[in-house]
């Protein structure tokens, strides 16, 4: 009884003593359960430069789950280092509005780089920005020259569009005709 009684004493100054001493422990930035292990969590570790080799990772499951901003976000950072596929993924989400404004002129830019380093996607997503014309001046030369140059490359797509006499209905989805439509754009 003695012992509940002295309890009951010390438990009050105990969690005033917590309570006061609470903010001593605080996380740096001020956070007392700060996010751990979330996209929004590795999308601020990523800004603050810290990009380990899983980084695109986050981007994708950002945009895998209508997270388009995010994904933006991660992939710029990436992209602006060199990441070659974060490039790839600037210019799908520039393209398609999606997590910022649309720009074709964008997109075209992220997949010019793309094709720079060699990477054959971005050759071939760069030859079809030339062949449609989309945010770059229509060039059906050039345009063939990289779609043959990436399937040189061993890019499957280009081959296809290569054996169909460049025929863009064999990489463009029916839905996605009219954006490409010149009449629109």
């Amino acid at each position: 009884m003695k012992l509940i009684r002295s309890f009951t004493k010390i438990l009050p100054v105990t969690v005033a003593a917590i309570l006061i001493s609470a903010p001593l422990f605080a996380a740096d930035d001020g956070e007392h359960n700060p996010e751990e292990l979330s996209i929004a969590y590795f999308a601020k570790k990523i800004e603050a430069g810290n990009i380990g080799p899983m980084a695109s990772m986050h981007g994708y499951a950002a945009a895998k789950g209508g997270d388009n901003v995010t994904a933006r976000r991660i992939f710029k950072i990436l992209a602006e280092r060199g990441d070659v596929p974060s490039m790839t993924w600037m210019a799908w989400l520039c393209d398609n509005g999606l997590g910022g404004p649309e720009s074709a002129k964008e997109a075209a830019e992220w997949d010019k780089r793309a094709m720079l380093t060699g990477d054959s996607i971005g050759t071939l997503n760069y030859g079809l920005d030339l062949l449609r014309g989309r945010g770059v001046p229509q060039n059906l030369v050039e345009g063939r020259q990289l779609v043959d140059r990436a399937a040189a490359l061993g890019d499957g797509t280009a081959r296809a569009l290569m054996e169909a006499g460049y025929d863009l209905d064999v990489v463009t989805p029916d839905a996605d005709n009219w954006k490409y439509n010149p009449y629109f754009f």
